[in-house]
């Protein structure tokens, strides 16, 4: 190993070790420590509770929805056993807005 390569390692090793004395000391991470946690819950609904939620909507119609773009979705798992998880304000959302 030459010099060169050494002085680098010794500069990260000693911004490593100004970085770890920060955190102990509470100088870093205190923005983050006075941040309030996000009290919004995002709730999902799979296909079947979706078009139970809103009367006369199919499961068929769901599916064209997130299919469209038109209702957020999450999709668990791969292929044919993977589950499609529906955003339950998103869906309420896009419904409200077709009624008015």
């Amino acid at each position: 190993m030459n010099n060169t390569t050494k002085s680098i390692i010794n500069n990260i090793f000693d911004e490593l070790f100004a970085l770890q004395e920060s955190i102990d000391s509470g100088a870093v991470g205190a923005a983050y420590r006075t941040k309030e946690p996000a009290t919004e819950k995002v709730e999902l609904l799979t296909i079947k509770e979706s078009a139970e939620l809103i009367s006369g909507l199919s499961e068929h119609t769901v599916r064209q929805l997130v299919k469209q773009g038109k209702v957020k979705s999450v999709r668990t798992g791969e292929g044919r056993n993977g589950k499609i998880l529906v955003n339950k304000a998103d869906l309420v959302a896009y419904f409200s807005k077709k009624e008015a």
